[in-house]
């Protein structure tokens, strides 16, 4: 009799502790955290708030004497270009708070991608594509081709987006955890800083010296490279590694403070020159790796055992 009484208690424990474990389990998947979920929430709130600043510089541009609270359509566009930077933040913040607090779900992952899509996806396009047409500074033959570009990087974040959820769902490997932390292709917040931080030095330049269109020919081609990074598997360090513990060496702590000041000072350029070297450090690495391991694989080659 005993034993009969305490087999349910058991099973109904192991049934309790597997549904806990269990990401697939409906309550466990669609469980909504506050903290990383309000930060994904502001993610997409500086996404919203960036593509209506491009609308806005739009709208002044092309209708006169529209006076949007006395606000230059340069002005909205460095606005779109600091709510995208906001949406990066904020991204970052949500990965760390779920990770810190252990409490990592499904939801979370599949409305920060949506969120991602609208920050890091829409709003740069709109930004690159509003600002190449502006009737006083575009360039006539972009016109015709201005909004292919835009929806190659769009389409490039999305499936960029898609793989990550993908390749870190825990049912393609159950139990087992990729020992690599760098992200498998360019993140796609890194991207959008890029952009973003090219649109930030061209209005300066033009702030400058009123003259943007031999400056602004770079952007398409650029966001076309990064879109190509996106959907590749070249390998970016990802920074999930550094927390309140991590040590350094006191020649990259000085190079860190340098960095920050540069921003700090020199924020239109430093920014958009941080994001190229994050770019080519990537790219760099992936070919000295492939040198590597052909350099490896000729010398077994040659020297079988």
């Amino acid at each position: 009799m005993r034993r009969r009484s305490h087999r349910p208690d058991g099973s109904r424990e192991a049934a309790e502790l597997a549904g806990r474990e269990d990401p697939y389990n409906v309550t466990q998947a669609s469980r909504i955290f506050f903290l990383p979920n309000l930060m994904t929430a502001g993610n997409l709130f500086c996404g919203f708030m960036a593509i209506v600043q491009c609308i806005k510089a739009r709208l002044v541009e092309t209708l006169p004497g529209v006076d949007l609270h006395a606000i230059s359509n340069a002005e909205h566009y460095r606005y779109a270009v600091w709510f995208i930077f906001g949406a990066a933040a904020f991204d970052a913040l949500d990965g760390r708070l779920a990770r810190m607090g252990g409490r990592e779900s499904l939801f979370g992952a599949e409305f920060d991608s949506l969120a991602d899509v609208i920050s890091f996806g829409m709003a740069p396009a709109l930004l690159m594509f509003y600002l190449i047409i502006s009737p006083t500074q575009g360039i006539e033959w972009f016109r015709n081709i201005g909004w292919f570009v835009g929806f190659v990087y769009l389409l490039c974040a999305a499936m960029r987006l898609a793989r990550f959820n993908v390749i870190t769902n825990p049912l393609l490997r159950p139990g087992k955890k990729d020992s690599s932390k760098d992200f498998v292709g360019l993140p796609v917040p890194a991207a959008a800083a890029t952009v973003a931080s090219l649109v930030l030095l061209l209005t300066e330049l033009a702030a400058n010296d009123r003259e943007l269109k031999s400056w602004a020919l770079t952007l398409p081609f650029l966001m076309l490279l990064v879109a190509m990074l996106m959907v590749s598997t070249i390998r970016y360090p990802s920074g999930k590694t550094v927390d309140m513990q991590t040590k350094t060496r006191p020649q990259t702590f000085i190079i860190v403070l340098t960095v920050i000041g540069m921003v700090v000072f020199y924020r239109e350029v430093a920014v958009f020159g941080i994001c190229v070297a994050y770019i080519f450090f990537g790219l760099i690495r992936h070919v000295r790796r492939s040198r590597r391991s052909s350099a490896s694989g000729t010398e077994n080659a040659s020297n079988p055992e």
